[in-house]
């Protein structure tokens, strides 16, 4: 037999537990005991017990009231007990298993009826235990597989972005590295905002890439025209913030809503002067607030085919300019504060 087990014996008369430790000393458990209710709670506070037989007529608590008391613990509750008495009165009997012991046998006890009961409980405690600890491993093992999958998928979504940012490029005025550039931007402005958390930060570096992804279904002509647009054709280009919300609103993936979220409202401004919904102020979604900045920056100090290159400081000053008209204030402060960091991340030349 297993002589890890630990047995615990409570009666308050010593002859019953020198007994009952002469029958199981030949099983070689670990045995203890205690004269008393309170004895042995304080026991079980500073030792593991696999198995207690347990004495139901003690002076001051009783053997029901120490069961009762081990039931609530949380740490004790599970620990079998049987019962150890010369109480054969169905009451008692129905009392005890009421309060969750798992077995009762009667004094003077026979020996090997004792060794069998004990034996039969602890391979039965041993039993739920190691079904406990193979029920935890494979939850674990399932919480380990789910977390595969959904890191897969994540990076699945990533890629896929980054794809369609490239189709983008290939279709429009702007560049990889723009597009780049302005996920970069946008990471830096996210991070130092106070009220985004780091998975924020995140979801807004992988979506930004995304924020112009509407322009492959615009006409070529008007994406590359080196002139300014007419009205109309002004009025055709803003579609491409619907065309990618018609495309993305059907996703439930974390970074494509994200993506939505930003290709809909980046044009969206401030004042609620914006395209295509005029929302304002904090209606426009955080996300669509820092993409706007960083998108704007990245624009005015790289050349565009209708276009030269502003300066660092023009751009800056633009964007402080229109401060609580296009950008949010907040978002401005922050930017003007680390101005020089979103310069270098701007890899202006």
């Amino acid at each position: 037999m297993n002589n890890s087990f630990n047995v615990l014996i409570v009666d308050d008369v010593v002859e019953n537990i020198q007994v009952a430790m002469n029958v199981l000393k030949e099983e070689n458990y670990n045995l203890s005991f205690a004269l008393n209710g309170e004895e042995a709670l304080s026991l079980i506070k500073e030792t593991t017990f696999d198995l207690i037989l347990l004495d139901i007529m003690m002076p001051g608590m009783d053997g029901f009231e120490v069961c009762k008391s081990l039931k609530k613990d949380d740490f004790t509750k599970d620990i079998p007990i049987i019962f150890l008495t010369a109480k054969t009165n169905i009451e008692s009997i129905s009392q005890g298993f009421e309060l969750g012991a798992v077995d009762y046998v009667t004094k003077p006890f026979n020996p090997d009826e004792l060794i069998a009961r004990v034996r039969t409980h602890l391979e039965l405690y041993k039993g739920k235990l190691l079904l406990a600890q193979h029920n935890l491993s494979i939850k674990i093992k399932a919480e380990k597989e789910k977390d595969r999958l959904l890191s897969e998928l994540e990076k699945n979504q990533k890629e896929i972005i980054y794809i369609l940012a490239e189709l983008t490029e290939a279709v429009s005025d702007e560049t990889g590295k723009h597009i780049k550039r302005v996920a970069d931007i946008s990471r830096l402005l996210a991070y130092y905002h106070p009220s985004l958390s780091d998975e924020d930060v995140e979801t807004v570096h992988c979506s930004a890439p995304m924020h112009d992804i509407g322009k492959v279904a615009v006409d070529q002509k008007i994406l590359h025209k080196p002139s300014s647009l007419t009205p109309q054709e002004f009025e055709i280009m803003k579609t491409h913030t619907t065309l990618a919300h018609k495309v993305l609103k059907c996703s439930e993936r974390k970074i494509i809503k994200a993506a939505d979220i930003i290709a809909m409202e980046h044009h969206e401004k401030w004042d609620g002067s914006g395209y295509p919904n005029g929302l304002k102020g904090e209606n426009i979604h955080i996300y669509g607030r820092i993409v706007a900045i960083a998108d704007v920056f990245d624009a005015l100090t790289h050349k565009r085919v209708y276009k030269d290159s502003w300066t660092p400081e023009d751009a800056s000053a633009y964007i402080q300019k229109n401060s609580g008209s296009h950008f949010d204030p907040t978002l401005v402060e922050i930017f003007m504060d680390h101005v020089e960091e979103f310069v270098t991340l701007a890899k202006i030349e």
